[in-house]
C-alpha cells in the first residue's frame, strides 16, 4: 500500500516538546517548529494498532522482555545489515541518551577523558561533563561537502587518561553515513590505545538509497570486542516518545559489565514500549521504506533550492535521517542575528548550531520529517527574510 506523508496533523496541545514548547524557546508560537528531532508523520497504522489491541486487555501490570521482541530485533539487523546479533548480546535500555550516560558511569572513571566529534548531538558532550569527564573535542572536517574524520589530530588527543569515543554513526547533524574503511581505521586506532567506542546508530535505519549503513562492531575484530551499539525504532518510525532503544555487545565481558549497571539501577522498559518496538520491526519494512524515499526527496529539495535560489546559504546533502546542517556562514551575521532573523522575520524555528559544539557557529540544523509542502514553505520564508534583510 501506499503511505500518506503530505498529510498535515495539529500536534499543538498534546504536551509536544516540539510544538508546545516554541513560546518558551522562541518566544513566540507562530513559528513553523522545525527543531527537536521527531518527526510530523502519522505513527504507522500497525504500531497504533498493536498499542490499541494490547490496550483492550483490562490490565498492565509489570511485562517481561519478550524474546520474540529481542527475534524481531535481530531478524532486522540480518535483513537490514547482514549483521548477525544474538539475543544474548541485548539490552532493553530506556532510551540511547540514558545509555550513553550509563555506559560513561560503567566503563570509565571520574577525571577520565572521552572523545567526541563535533559538531555532534549535544548530549554526547553533556553526558560526559554531567559525569564528571573531561571532553576531547576532535573536530570533523568538511571536505567537498560532507563531514570526515581526522585521524591525525584524534592520534595525537588520545593519551593514558583517554578511556572512551563516542561516535554518532550515521552522524548527527550532518548525516554522514561513514564507510567501512573509515570505521576500521577508528576502530584499528582506538583498541591500539585501549580507547573504548560506544556507538549510536540510532539513525542507522533511515539511510538513503546512496550509501549503506555498517554497523561499527562488523567492521573488524578489533571493533567487536572493544565496542558498544546502541540502536532504536524511535526515529525511523516516529515513536520517540515510547522511550526504548537496545544495546548490542558482542564482547561477553562488556555486555556483562553495562548489563550489571541496569540491574544496580532497576532499569526496565515498559509494556507499550514492547508492543511498538516488535510491530516496527516485524510489520515496517515497506512503511519504513517509503519514509525513507519521502524524506530523502526533501532533503535534495532542501540542497536544490538554496543551491539556485539562495547560493550564500549551503545545505550538507545527508545520507541518512530527516535532519539537514545548513551553512548561513556567509551571511555574516552573529549567531544571535542569525536566530532572531530566523525566528522573527521568517518564521521558523531550527536548532542552533553552536549547541552542537566547536564548528556550530554560523550553521542551524533544519527537520524535514515533515509535509513538503511545509519544508516547501519554510524555504520559501527563508529566501525571503535573508533577501528582504
Amino acid at each position: 500500500m501506499d503511505y500518506n506523508f503530505d498529510e498535515r496533523i495539529d500536534r499543538r496541545g498534546t504536551n509536544s516538546v516540539k510544538y508546545d514548547l516554541c513560546r518558551t524557546l522562541f518566544g513566540t508560537d507562530d513559528i513553523i517548529p522545525m527543531w527537536v528531532a521527531d518527526m510530523d508523520f502519522r505513527t504507522p497504522d500497525f504500531i497504533i494498532e498493536s498499542l490499541g489491541k494490547r490496550c483492550e486487555h483490562p490490565v498492565f501490570g509489570y511485562t517481561i522482555l519478550p524474546s520474540s521482541l529481542l527475534d524481531a530485533f535481530c531478524a532486522w539487523t540480518q535483513k537490514r545489515y547482514s549483521w548477525e546479533v544474538h539475543p544474548s548480546d541485548v539490552d532493553f535500555v530506556p532510551g540511547i541518551v540514558t545509555g550513553i550516560n550509563l555506559a560513561i558511569q560503567t566503563f570509565t572513571k571520574p577525571g577520565d577523558k572521552i572523545i567526541v566529534q563535533p559538531p555532534v548531538y549535544p548530549p554526547f558532550f553533556n553526558a560526559p561533563k554531567m559525569n564528571g569527564r573531561h571532553v576531547v573535542w576532535n573536530s570533523l572536517k568538511e571536505v567537498d561537502g560532507r563531514f570526515e574524520m581526522d585521524f591525525d589530530a584524534l592520534e595525537k588527543q588520545i593519551d593514558n587518561r583517554t578511556t572512551m569515543l563516542i561516535l554518532s554513526n550515521p552522524h548527527n547533524p550532518g548525516g554522514r553515513v561513514w564507510s567501512r574503511e573509515t570505521l576500521q581505521k577508528l576502530a584499528s586506532l582506538c583498541y591500539q590505545k585501549g580507547v573504548l567506542i560506544v556507538s549510536d546508530e540510532i539513525h542507522a535505519d533511515m539511510t538513503y538509497n546512496t550509501a549503506t549503513h555498517v554497523p561499527f562492531s562488523t567492521v573488524s575484530g578489533e571493533a567487536a570486542c572493544n565496542s558498544i551499539v546502541f540502536m532504536s525504532p524511535s526515529k525511523a518510525f516516529n515513536i520517540p516518545g515510547i522511550i526504548g532503544s537496545f544495546i548490542v555487545a558482542p564482547d561477553k565481558n562488556l555486555y556483562r559489565r553495562f548489563h550489571n549497571t541496569l540491574m544496580q539501577l532497576d532499569l526496565h522498559g515498559n509494556l507499550f514500549a514492547y508492543e511498538a518496538m516488535q510491530a516496527a520491526y516485524h510489520d515496517g519494512e515497506e512503511w519504513l521504506n517509503q519514509m525513507i524515499a519521502y524524506i530523502q526527496s526533501n532533503a535534495g529539495m532542501v540542497v536544490s533550492y538554496f543551491t539556485k535560489e539562495l547560493p550564500a546559504v549551503k545545505a550538507m546533502m545527508p545520507e541518512s535521517s530527516f535532519l539537514v546542517w545548513i551553512d548561513f556562514s556567509e551571511l555574516n551575521l552573529s549567531d544571535q542575528a542569525l536566530k532572531q532573523l530566523l525566528v522573527e522575520k521568517a518564521g521558523i524555528g531550527l536548532n542552533e548550531g553552536i549547541s552542537f559544539g566547536p564548528g556550530g557557529a554560523g550553521h542551524q540544523r533544519m527537520n524535514i520529517g515533515t509535509p513538503r509542502s511545509i519544508v516547501s514553505e519554510a524555504l520559501q520564508r527563508i529566501s525571503h527574510a535573508v533577501k528582504e534583510g
